[in-house]
């Protein structure tokens, strides 16, 4: 693989994309080391365009579709979260609590069981039996109109996931960047975060891809030193946000015993990059929405400096703004996490840098109908 260095675009003027400025900032999100293009070799490097839960903006976050639109976008690197079920499998999904804006529920398990409905409970008290029930295709979210349906979508889970994408993608170019959805301050919602993690990691090692193309992100940075114990090789990624990075008495709950008071820069952002630091990490990957401090967003030009400055790599998440994006690459970030990877990609390419080459769609619809049992009853092909 290539070595680990900042992407760091050349400054220059903003792109004018009006016509594609399609939201405002979202949230959630994370990012990956910068990648290669795919069959041009380690030498050829990308900027790294994330596609957010697969392909939320576009088609139903999360699904094997989604990760089939984003490979026919071109996306650098697939961006998803990890839920753990009561029986220890890791499964592909944001919430810890099934939402009825997304799922449906179809039908129990067996007769009687008494955890049916299974919408509004938490994943982690319910078997992946029952979590492969529910039918997560059928609704589109209001934010996000241009959302393409696949009525009878299920939950995925890791392995699944892991090997519809190597379907697709045979000589393991594709970059991975996967979140553990564990919260310090609901300790009772998911497994302990030492089980949570244990169980991606297993299903991480378990798959065809080489360690180094899987990034490990968390907002819980407990979990990233609990990573780091079980194996160095997986690259790490401090997700962060104004709300993860507030403390109160120096205490910092997301943070894993980590203080901002305990370093000296000069803003908000350069204290948070200088925590991210002193865990090793690799990725920092701030929240690109605004801060309480002077400047129009959370992720600023001093933190992306200091980043740099201390050798780690910048991604932020959730841009859907070209507008934001053009500004964030001026900073010089090394990545962008959008719900609009083929946008983002687009605005890249446009301005003269490398992107990632597309997956051939007809490759890609005979591997989702290889792969149908894994996320629907039949088949079905992308449009």
């Amino acid at each position: 693989m290539s070595p680990l260095v900042p992407y760091a675009l050349a400054r220059r003027r903003p792109f004018s994309v009006d016509m594609f400025q399609l939201v405002t900032l979202i949230a959630l999100g994370a990012s990956v080391y910068g990648a290669v293009v795919p069959d041009l070799g380690d030498t050829q490097r990308v900027f790294d365009v994330q596609a957010h839960r697969g392909d939320r903006g576009n088609t139903i976050e999360n699904t094997i579709p989604a990760f089939a639109q984003a490979l026919i976008d071109g996306a650098t690197t697939l961006e998803l979260d990890n839920a753990v079920t009561k029986d220890g499998v890791p499964v592909v999904w944001h919430d810890e609590r099934i939402d009825a804006t997304k799922c449906l529920d179809t039908r129990p398990v067996e007769e009687e069981d008494p955890m049916f409905p299974y919408v509004g409970k938490n994943i982690a008290n319910l078997t992946l039996a029952q979590v492969k029930t529910l039918d997560c295709g059928s609704q589109r979210l209001s934010a996000f109109p241009l959302q393409v349906l696949y009525p009878g979508a299920r939950i995925s889970s890791m392995k699944e996931v892991f090997d519809f994408v190597g379907c697709v993608d045979k000589s393991r170019k594709m970059q991975w960047n996967i979140e553990s959805k564990v919260n310090p301050l609901l300790a009772n919602a998911t497994l302990p975060y030492e089980e949570f993690v244990r169980a991606q990691y297993d299903a991480f090692t378990a798959s065809s891809y080489p360690p180094q193309s899987i990034t490990f992100q968390s907002f819980d940075w407990a979990t990233l030193e609990f990573m780091k114990s079980l194996d160095s090789k997986i690259l790490r990624s401090a997700l962060a946000d104004a709300s993860t990075t507030r403390g109160a008495n120096g205490v910092y709950p997301w943070l894993g015993g980590v203080s901002l008071d305990d370093f000296n820069g000069t803003t908000h952002g350069e204290r948070v990059a200088q925590a991210a630091a002193s865990l090793n990490v690799q990725v920092l990957s701030p929240g690109a929405a605004a801060h309480a401090e002077p400047g129009p967003y959370f992720t600023t030009q001093a933190m992306v400096t200091q980043a740099h400055r201390l050798g780690l790599l910048v991604k932020p998440w959730t841009v859907n703004n070209l507008t934001v994006a053009s500004d964030l690459i001026e900073y010089g970030v090394d990545g962008i996490i959008s719900d609009y990877s083929d946008h983002l990609r687009r605005m890249i390419q446009l301005q003269g840098q490398r992107v990632s080459q597309r997956y051939p769609k007809k490759r890609v619809n005979a591997c989702l109908e290889e792969h149908a049992a894994s996320w629907k009853s039949s088949g079905a092909e992308l449009a």
